[in-house]
């Protein structure tokens, strides 16, 4: 008799195959959708006897949901997602195709190899273990695969939220991406000392338009009611205006952790001590430390010799836990009076328990293939799915467990050139995941 396959022994195929489905998302409607990943993954859920559905917001955008029986139904539901859908890549700037999903350098290659389709490989593969081997997770799970995350979600976990919520009944936390990563650094006794980041809170988004107006003209008479300059005023305003550091609690454990394991100090006006040993990620954690806007659109005129009459540009506004009404108010009194704001997008932040007996078993798993780390609660400077999934009363944890070589720069695999995970990393997520699904 052939021994069936194990998780360990399919992951790193099913991460090449997801990998090699463009599903790049523009943000407008315009990419490929998420439809042929989407009917891969089912294809892999029924191939070993489980009934998952394909939910389109619209045509192509699509997200799959199976649910698992536990061993205890009476327990609130785990929800276990991912995202199908990636940012678009330049293929001219990378070393290899980013949809060719190639093995390299001990990493496999390719958009979305650490966000998200590596963790998206993880719960596929132990899933299948699941479902072939009969064996029952501690609790029903709900295993999501998302559209649209890349863009707010409004075509995938958002449209699930609002228009099938019972796809989510009975369930109370979830997990999905940018956390149970491992960063590397000297501890007291000057050994390296690993600590995996549990990620426990989320900032909020507002992406935002700032419309300017003003009185239209020839170019090369003077105006000083031209719409260009009162956006660019404006923008400078905004741009130069000091956000305060706050500490919230999550990012205070984050930092006193750090202290205790390395045996530095640091205070609140001069955190540098521990924030440098963040190493790559210290981005990560620098953008939880206060309020963030940066303008990344610009649109005005049509012609060089005429001032135009309306000007915009888009900002990405990123607010900590309890921090949105004042993160706009403040914007109102930057912007000035010429300058409506329009909102694209918002969404709120979310800030999860850290004493629970999810968290227990997270650091269970990580802790029986790592005895030697130490694992610390982080916040997330971007937003993942767990958003939309908190509306609904789920409490969401970011644990795409990792174990990554201390000189990989991970931070710059997001949305970067060249992503890239290393083999030996998915297989360690892979073991970690499959422990905590029995053990949650």
């Amino acid at each position: 008799m052939t021994d069936q396959p194990t998780a360990l022994d399919e992951v790193v195929q099913i991460c090449q195959d997801l990998i090699a489905f463009d599903t790049s998302n523009f943000g407008d409607g315009s990419g490929p959708g998420e439809r042929k990943a989407a009917e891969y993954v089912v294809g892999q859920f029924e191939e070993v006897g489980l009934e998952p559905v394909i939910i389109e917001s619209d045509p192509g955008r699509a997200s799959v949901v199976v649910r698992i029986p536990g061993e205890d139904s009476d327990r609130g539901a785990l929800v276990v997602h991912g995202h199908l859908d990636v940012v678009p890549a330049t293929a001219s700037d990378w070393q290899v195709d980013p949809f060719g999903a190639e093995i390299k350098d001990g990493c496999i290659w390719g958009r979305g190899a650490v966000d998200m389709k590596d963790m998206d490989a993880m719960i596929i593969a132990n899933v299948r273990e699941l479902a072939r081997t009969g064996r029952k997770p501690a609790r029903d799970l709900v295993i999501a695969l998302f559209a649209d995350e890349e863009a707010g979600g409004a075509k995938g976990s958002h449209h699930l939220v609002a228009n099938h919520p019972e796809l989510f009944e009975g369930a109370t936390e979830a997990i999905s991406e940018v956390g149970g990563y491992s960063i590397t650094f000297p501890n007291a006794a000057g050994r390296e000392q690993r600590a995996y980041l549990l990620q426990s809170a989320e900032k909020g988004l507002a992406w935002l338009t700032l419309r300017a107006t003003g009185r239209a003209g020839h170019g090369s008479v003077p105006n000083p009611d031209n719409a260009v300059m009162h956006l660019a005023q404006a923008l400078t305003r905004i741009s130069e205006h000091p956000w305060p550091r706050q500490y919230g609690a999550t990012v205070r454990a984050l930092l006193d952790g750090l202290a205790q394991l390395s045996g530095r100090s640091y205070t609140d006006e001069d955190p540098e001590p521990v924030l440098e040993l963040l190493g790559s990620t210290r981005g990560f954690v620098d953008a939880t430390l206060q309020d963030t806007v940066n303008a990344t659109m610009l649109d005005a005129g049509y012609k060089h010799n005429v001032i135009p009459q309306t000007a915009t540009a888009g900002i990405d506004c990123r607010f900590l836990p309890g921090h949105e009404e004042e993160l706009m108010a403040t914007l109102r009194d930057l912007a000035g009076e010429h300058i409506t704001i329009e909102t694209v997008h918002r969404d709120i932040a979310v800030e999860a328990p850290y004493d629970t007996d999810l968290v227990e078993a997270m650091k269970r798993s990580l802790l029986a293939e790592d005895p030697e780390a130490a694992i610390l609660p982080y916040c997330l400077s971007a937003g993942t799915d767990n958003k939309a999934l908190s509306l609904l009363g789920i409490k969401g944890y970011g644990f795409t467990p990792l174990r990554l070589p201390a000189d990989l720069d991970f931070a710059a695999m997001f949305h970067g050139v060249d992503e890239r995970v290393p083999v030996d990393s998915l297989l360690f997520g892979t073991r970690v995941l499959g422990r905590l699904l029995q053990d949650c």
